[in-house]
């Protein structure tokens, strides 16, 4: 476990791949071997971050540009790696993120001509050249993940007359998440010292062992 410490994990995949399911799990099976854990969301987690999460997910922003998508998503992420990332892993804690750059090399790229490269460059600047150790993909077919997507989104979820709605990426086309995924396996393919797929079509717990295998084998 020593050498988990100051160790930063991503979590990542498409809508309703479980994830952020797996992210909690892995959380509480470190906090029980007593490994000092902090595990946050992309975009949001500070104060800061969350008004942008809310600019980004509002399904009323249809005519948002994707540069200004993928700026926004970067800006929300540099505040919550100088604010909560990057104090937690210089003080030995294992960080683990529920999305990160990852998720805008997926969901942002060729999107008005954007390029793995230029996202790469503005991501390095906004996280200050700390990328993850170890990225995990939850790999799961377009059709099943959004297959399990809830309507979530609300503007001002404490009221109870406000409803609920797909929030904006999650209305966005299934040729689209199939993109998506495609991207997430690029991505893996590319890089894999740094990137692990794990087949999210079994059940939690299969699934949960297999992500204990690859983070607890980081060294």
């Amino acid at each position: 476990m020593t050498d988990l410490r100051g160790k930063f994990i991503v979590f990542d995949g498409g809508e309703g791949c479980g994830k952020s399911t797996q992210a909690r799990m892995m959380r509480d099976r470190l906090e029980a071997e007593h490994v000092p854990v902090q595990l946050v969301h992309d975009p949001g987690y500070t104060d800061i971050g969350e008004k942008i999460r809310g600019i980004l997910l509002n399904p009323e922003h249809t005519n948002m540009a994707m540069r200004c998508e993928m700026l926004l998503y970067m800006s929300a992420r540099a505040q919550m790696m100088a604010e909560v990332v990057m104090p937690a892993l210089a003080e030995g804690w294992v960080v683990l993120s529920d999305r990160f750059v990852s998720s805008t090399l997926a969901y942002q790229v060729g999107g008005d001509g954007l390029t793995v490269e230029e996202i790469r460059e503005t991501a390095d600047i906004a996280i200050k050249g700390r990328w993850p150790d170890l990225t995990l993909i939850f790999d799961l077919p377009a059709e099943v993940s959004m297959a399990r997507v809830r309507p979530k989104f609300s503007l001002f979820p404490d009221d109870p007359s406000a409803g609920l709605d797909l929030d904006r990426i999650e209305k966005r086309p299934m040729e689209y998440h199939r993109q998506v995924l495609e991207n997430y396996r690029a991505q893996a393919h590319s890089d894999p010292d740094r990137y692990r797929i794990i087949r999210a079509d079994r059940t939690v717990e299969e699934v949960h062992e297999d992500v204990w295998r690859h983070v607890t084998s980081l060294k």
